[in-house]
Formats: structure tokens, sequence, C-alpha cells
């Protein structure tokens, strides 16, 4: 096997040290002629990096190209990377609060619909991959492409709001957990401020290549797998339970919020953006059908893997949670910030005490998603509208959108606990209304062969995931009814917001049948 990196304006062949540094953002679709595709690069110069590039010897000239090479250890390690990434978003600091609230509430019950959520979560984002491998361009940039102007712009405004909503949870997530690991010497607003301008410290990182960026992110990863596993460990959960938790489902009207929140938290609107051009780091000519196959192959292990490692993440934050406060008076007034001194109350100091173990595992999930958050609106914004923008600049518009909000809500919080807690009430239901106009672009261009070729997908994975999405789609309008019904008082409200689900509700199945036809008649 022979590795090259190849500089998207510069052909020379570069070494292999070199080849496991490069980053690849990837580049603008290459447009009618020579003078358009040249001044395109000179505008986006700043991404104009250098790809990793796996090219077996076997693809030489006069070989079939459609021919896969075999399984390889290394080439596997060299694809492995941008799953991780994606992975972070199931483990972001609204998940890990979903976490303890099913495990404290509901107990080990559903276990089962973690694991199954997880499942339909890696689907999604394995289409996702596919369709960035496949075109060579990531999922915003195609809705410009395949859509009208104006649903562009729709889908564009949806996503940055839903990646804002994140954002601002990421954001207090890490606030929070400066917090526990200041022992209260930095208060939420300190945390805020730390969490909004550390975020290009990750930033600079990239400078020094891909394979570093990515180095860090498998530390705090396996910062979250460690402290989160000693956690478990301490908590010495009832392995039988555990089992059975995760292998006979079990649902009651009692547990019926928490069980909505799991399967709810499993698609993020802006990874289903961000896993699309991730793939794109690794140099892969779509035109050659084997390469594709081949990187298809490697970028499913590798999401396999990785969302298995965030499931037994997920898994041990919910059994410790239910080892400790289920049926327990605390069990409905968990949260993120206290949840820390409930454990320390709960399983003792010890040698490192659970407080700490549990701030430094939030904070790596806080770090984390803000900077793979970064990365989705830099993708989103330059595909959408086509302005590319320096991550640093990106970061800091993101972040000023994100920061004042959290700031108000961090100052209130000093005086009251309940404006958290409401804050990401109002979160959740955001992301929610969001998740659609994620969904059914991917699902549509998925499976429209003028976009993906030969690597559309057949009737059966369509279908299974259109099933997926309309039932993470209903179970968020759940969510979001269940939020507004014990929000409303009055007739009035509950009538302005009945119309308004109503028709938040048509305006979904209008905007899925106006876009099928869209792409129809393009076909034509």
């Amino acid at each position: 096997m022979m590795i090259e990196t190849k500089d998207v304006n510069n052909t020379d062949t570069k070494t292999d040290d070199e080849a496991a540094d490069a980053l690849l953002p990837p580049s603008t679709p290459s447009l009618s002629n020579d003078e358009d595709e040249d001044e395109d690069e000179d505008e986006n110069a700043f991404e104009s990096r250098e790809k990793i590039s796996v090219v077996d010897l076997e693809y030489g000239d006069g070989v079939d190209q459609s021919a896969i090479a075999p399984f390889s250890w290394k080439k596997l390690w060299l694809f492995t990377g941008p799953g991780f990434l994606m992975s972070i978003a199931f483990l972001d600091p609204g998940n890990l609060e979903g976490d303890l609230q099913a495990g404290a509430i509901a107990g080990y019950s559903l276990l089962w619909l973690l694991m199954w959520a997880t499942g339909m979560g890696l689907l999604i984002q394995l289409l996702s991959a596919r369709i960035g491998v496949a075109t060579g361009r990531h999922l915003a940039e195609l809705c410009r492409e395949e859509y009208p102007y104006w649903a562009g712009l729709l889908l564009w405004f949806m996503a940055e709001l839903a990646l804002i909503g994140a954002d601002i949870q990421e954001v207090i997530g890490s606030a929070i957990a400066i917090k526990i690991l200041s022992n209260g010497f930095f208060p939420i607003w300190a945390g805020v401020v730390i969490t909004a301008s550390d975020c290009f410290i990750f930033l600079f990182l990239e400078n020094y290549g891909v394979r570093k960026l990515e180095a860090v992110f498998a530390v705090l990863i396996s910062t979250m797998a460690l402290s989160f596993a000693w956690m478990f460990a301490d908590a010495k959960p009832n392995g039988k339970e555990l089992f059975v938790g995760l292998l006979v489902p079990k649902l009651s009207s009692k547990t019926i919020r928490q069980a909505v929140g799991v399967v709810g938290c499993v698609i993020m609107p802006h990874n289903v953006f961000l896993h699309s051009a991730l793939v794109q780091s690794r140099k892969i000519d779509p035109k050659k059908k084997g390469h594709v196959q081949e990187a298809l192959n490697y970028y499913s292990i590798e999401s396999s893997v990785a969302l298995l490692i965030s499931f037994m993440i997920n898994l041990f934050v919910t059994t410790v949670f239910a080892k400790g406060f289920y049926g327990s008076a605390e069990a409905n007034n968990l949260g993120l910030l206290n949840a820390g001194q409930y454990l320390n109350e709960k399983y003792g100091g010890g040698l490192f005490p659970i407080l700490y173990i549990w701030g430094i595992g939030l904070l790596a999930a806080g770090q984390s998603s803000t900077v793979t958050g970064t990365y989705a609106g830099q993708f989103i914004m330059g595909g959408f509208i086509n302005i590319r923008l320096e991550k640093w600049m990106r970061a800091l518009i993101t972040r000023s959108c994100a920061i004042v909000p959290t700031m108000i809500v961090a100052l209130i919080f000093n005086r009251s606990e309940a404006s958290l807690d409401v804050l990401n009430e109002w979160l959740n239901v955001l992301q929610s209304i969001q998740i659609p106009f994620a969904l059914i672009p991917l699902l549509t261009l998925v499976a429209k062969e003028e976009v993906m070729g030969v690597f559309k997908v057949g009737p059966t994975l369509e279908r299974v995931a259109w099933t997926i999405a309309a039932l993470v789609i209903v179970i968020n309008g759940y969510l979001l009814l269940d939020f507004f019904i014990s929000e409303v008082n009055g007739l009035v409200f509950g009538l302005i917001v009945s119309t308004g689900t109503a028709a938040y509700v048509a305006f979904i199945y209008t905007l899925y049948y106006m876009v099928m036809v869209f792409l129809l008649l393009g076909s034509a």
C-alpha cells in the first residue's frame, strides 16, 4: 500500500508523515470552467490545504477501478477520525442530562431504548457519510445546488438556529463543569466567558493538521470514557437488572417523557450536515466506484465503533444514576449542576471524589462538542450561501449569538436555580423543531439517482430510513406538545399553541411534498 497526499493547488507528492497530518475541509463544488474554478480556489485559499489520500498499488492504470482492495488495518486507521468527531454529538451535555434523568426516574428500564436509539442514529449518520463520499460534496452544498433558492435559505436559517441552540447547551455544560472543578471559585457566568474563549485554542490546533486535531478529540473522548467508567465502577450497579434493562423492552406511563428524551436526542440537526463534510478530509475520487465503496466500508466500521463507545458512555451515566437515585426523593430534582453534589453524598468522597470525576467528564463533553459545533457552522454557512469565513471568525459569530442569552441566564441563575432548567427545556424544543429540516433533505437526496448515481440507497433501506425519520419526528413532536401543555396557562394561550403546532405540522408536510415535486421535475 502506498500513502500519498495531494495539495489542492499542487500535485506534488508529500511524505507519509505529512499525509498523516494533513487536514482537509471540503472545497466548494467544481464549476463549469477552469477560470471560475481557479477563482473559487483563490477565494477559498484558507481551505486549500491537503487531503489525506490513501491509494493502493492495485489501483494503477489499466486496472478495474470498480474493484475493492482487500481489508487493511493500516488503511482503517487512516480512515479513523470523522466518525469519532461525529459521535461527540451523542455525548454532549444535553445528552448527559437526559441520561442522568432517565436513570434516576426510570431506573434500568430504558437501557434497551438507549441501545436502539443509538442504532437509529448510526443509520442516519451512515447515510450522511454516504452522501458526502459518493458525491464529493457535503449536504449543505447539495441543498444549495438541488433545491430552489427560497428552500435553501429556509434550510440554512433553520440549521443555524439549531446550531446556536446546541452551542448554548454546550457552553452551559462546560461552565457548570468549571464551577464544579474550581469548587465554586468560578461562578457560572465566569465559566461561560472561559468556555466562549477557549474554543479558539482548539481551532488553532488545526494549523498542525487533521490528525493532531483528531488526536485531541480522541483524548477528550477517552477522558469521558474513563471518568464515567470510574463512576460506574464506584457505583457497582446490579448486573442482572442492567442486562434485563438492555434486553427486555419495558415502557410505562410514568417514564414516557424520559423515553421521548432518549430517542429525541439521538438526531442532532447540525451533526447530519457535519458528518457529510468530515468524511471528505480523506482524498476520495467519487468517479471511481471501487474507491468510493472501499471508503464507505471503512467509514461504516469506524462510525459503528465510535457510536458503540458513545453508547457505553451513555450507559455508564444512566446506570450510575439508576443505581443511586431510582425511587429516591431526589430523582425529580437532578440536573447537570447538582448531580455532582448528589453523587458525592451518595457514593462518598474516596481517594478522588466522584464530584470531580463527574466534573472532568462533563468538561470534556462540553469542550469537544463546542469545537465540533464550530466546524458544523463553517460547513453549513459555506454550503448553503457559499460564504467562506475563517474558522475563528465563524466561532466568534456563533459564540456571540450563544453567549448573550447564556450570560443572562447565568446571572439570573445566581438567584434562581430553575432558570437553567427552563432554558434547557426551551433549547430542547428548539432542537426538536429543527430536526425535519435536516432529515428530509438528507433522505430525499440520498435516494436520488441523479445525485448519488449507483450509490443511491435501495428501496428497503430507504423505507427503513424514512420510518426512523418519521418516528424521530413524531417523538419530538410529542415532546413539543408535552412541553407546551405543561406551560399552557389559559384557554387563549392553549388555542394559540394548538394552532401553531398544527400549522408547523402542516408546513413540514407541505415542505416535504414541494421538495419531492421539485426534485421529480428536475429529474424529468
